[in-house]
C-alpha cells in the first residue's frame, strides 16, 4: 500500500497574495490539484493534504476530490514538523509514504511511478528524488556513492568550494517505508538557525537510503513567486504543444498559442497565431482556427473555419464558417454548414443547418430552423428589463436589413421580413411582413431660421 502526503500549509509570502500559494492557478488548475493529479496512476490507498494558512480555503477548493484527508499544521515549523502531524492519522498504516510539496506542479506521473518502483525493488527505508540543475546555488547538495546510496546532504551555505560544484540537488520529494519513518519522526530536533524540524534530518536515521535522479530537472522546479509561476506555465505549454505537434496538429508560431491540457484536438487541424484554447474544448479534424481566436469549453466540428472570434460554452457543426469578429456564448448550438460572420453576437441560441447570420446582428434566446437567412443589423429584442423571452424562426425564413424582432415572438416557415421592420406579433407561414412607419416627404421644407 502507498499513502501520499502533500505539504500545503504555507502562505507563500513571495506570491504577494491573500490566496494560499498552492491554490494559484497554472494552466486552468491549482498547483495542488496538479500535484494530486500526478499521483493518480499510483492508486494510493490514502491521500493526505497537510494544511495550515487559510486551511478552509484549501479544503473548499479540493472538495470535489473524493477520499482526501486533511490534517492541520497550526504552526509551520518545517517539513519534518508537518509530517509529524500525520503520526496519529497513519497509526495503523502499513506501507510506503510518498511525500510531495504542493508547489511542485510540474512532476510527471511516470517520474513518481519510477521512484516508487525503485524504492520497493531495493527495499529502501527511504528514496530521495534529486536533479542535476545548471545553477544549483541556494539548494542543498546531495552526495551519493556509485550505487546511488545516499552519503550526505549538505546545505548550500555549508558547502566547501569543491562541494558547491556538485549540481545534484534535493528535489524535496521523498518515499519512506512508513514503519521506519514512524519510529524516527518523534526524535527530530530543531537544531538550526530557523529552529525548524527538517524531514531531511530523518534520513540520517534510516538505512538504506537511495537517490533517484529525475531525467528532466524542470519537473522539480518549485513555485515561490509570480515569475516562477510564469516560467512553470511556459514549461507546461511547451510540453502540451510538443505533444500536439507530434500528434499531427499544425501550430503556426507556437510561442503565441496557448492550449490547456484538457483540450482535445484531432489530426490535420491548423492553429493560427494568437489563438487560445481553454477548458473542455474539443476540435475535430480538418478545422482551421485563428488567428486571434479564443475558444473555451466548446466543441468545434470538422472542417470549420474560425477567424478572429470568441467562442464560449458552444457547439459548432461541421463545415461551418465563423468570423471574423464573432462572439458566441452561453450554450450556442450551430448546425452544419452555417455561416456566422462579421460582428455578430449570439447567446443561448440554436441555429439549424445551413443558416446564415452574415454580419452586424444580435441573436439571444432564439431558435432558428434550417436555411434561415438573417439580414444585416437584425436584432432579437429578448429582454424587457426584467425577463428574457424566446424568439422562434422557421425554416427558410429571411429577415431584411435592420429588422427588430421583439420577443416573445414566432415567425413561421418561408417568411420574408421587409427591411427596417420592427415586429411585435407572431407571423404565420408563407408570408411577407412589413412593419415600419409610412414614409412621409414634405417638399420644400427646411428648418425656420431663429432670430
Amino acid at each position: 500500500m502507498i499513502a501520499v502526503a502533500i505539504l500545503a500549509a504555507g502562505k507563500g509570502t513571495r506570491m504577494k497574495s491573500n490566496l494560499p500559494k498552492v491554490l494559484h492557478q497554472l494552466g486552468g488548475k491549482s498547483m495542488v490539484e496538479r500535484v494530486l493529479n500526478s499521483t493518480i496512476d499510483l492508486s494510493p490507498s490514502r491521500q493526505i493534504v497537510i494544511v495550515g494558512y487559510c486551511a478552509d480555503q484549501v479544503q473548499t477548493a479540493l472538495q470535489a476530490w473524493s477520499g482526501l484527508e486533511f490534517v492541520e499544521q497550526t504552526e509551520q515549523l518545517g517539513t519534518g514538523h508537518a509530517i509529524q502531524q500525520i503520526l496519529p492519522v497513519l497509526k495503523e498504516f502499513e506501507g510506503d509514504l510518498l511525500v510531495l510539496n504542493g508547489d511542485l506542479p510540474l512532476l510527471r506521473p511516470q517520474t513518481l511511478k519510477k521512484m516508487l518502483v525503485t524504492h520497493q525493488t531495493h527495499e529502501n527505508a527511504a528514496t530521495i528524488l534529486t536533479a542535476h540543475i545548471p545553477n544549483p546555488k541556494g539548494y542543498g547538495r546531495v552526495f551519493c556513492d556509485a550505487r546511488m546510496h545516499l552519503q550526505e546532504i549538505i546545505e548550500d551555505r555549508d558547502c566547501s568550494p569543491a562541494q558547491s560544484q556538485n549540481q545534484r540537488i534535493n528535489a524535496g520529494v521523498y518515499c519512506f517505508r512508513w514503519s521506519a519513518l514512524e519510529q524516527v519522526l518523534p526524535h527530530l530536533k530543531a537544531d538550526n538557525d530557523q529552529q525548524e524540524y527538517y524531514l531531511t534530518d530523518a534520513v540520517n536515521y534510516l538505512e538504506p537510503v537511495m537517490v533517484l535522479d529525475v531525467e528532466d530537472y524542470q519537473e522539480i522546479l518549485g513555485i515561490n513567486d509570480r515569475k516562477q509561476l510564469a516560467t512553470a506555465y511556459n514549461i507546461l505549454q511547451n510540453r502540451i504543444k510538443d505533444d500536439w505537434l507530434t500528434a499531427g496538429v499544425t501550430l503556426i508560431d507556437p510561442d503565441s498559442i496557448t492550449i490547456d491540457e484538457t483540450v482535445e484536438l484531432a489530426s490535420d487541424i491548423v492553429i493560427e497565431p494568437q489563438t487560445h484554447l481553454r477548458g473542455n474544448t474539443k476540435i475535430d479534424t480538418g478545422s482551421h482556427i485563428g488567428p486571434g481566436t479564443l475558444i473555451e469549453n466548446s466543441h468545434i466540428g470538422a472542417n470549420v473555419r474560425v477567424l478572429y472570434s470568441v467562442i464560449k460554452d458552444s457547439q459548432i457543426g461541421d463545415n461551418g464558417q465563423i468570423g471574423p469578429y464573432t462572439h458566441l456564448r452561453g450554450e450556442v448550438q450551430i448546425g452544419s454548414q452555417c455561416r456566422v460572420g462579421n460582428f455578430v453576437e449570439i447567446k443561448k441560441t440554436t441555429l439549424g443547418d445551413r443558416t446564415k447570420v452574415a454580419h452586424l446582428s444580435y441573436l439571444g434566446n432564439a431558435t432558428l430552423g434550417a436555411q434561415v437567412n438573417i439580414g444585416a443589423g437584425t436584432i432579437t429584442a429578448n429582454y424587457d428589463g426584467f425577463n428574457k423571452h424566446p424568439t422562434y424562426i422557421g425554416d427558410r425564413t429571411k429577415t431584411g436589413a435592420n429588422s427588430v424582432l421583439v420577443a416573445p415572438i414566432t415567425l413561421g416557415t418561408d417568411v420574408t421580413v421587409a427591411a427596417g421592420s420592427t415586429l411585435t406579433q407572431d407571423v404565420g407561414d408563407d408570408a411577407l411582413v412589413i412593419a415600419r412607419q409610412h414614409q412621409s416627404v414634405l417638399p420644400g421644407w427646411r428648418p425656420s431660421t431663429s432670430k
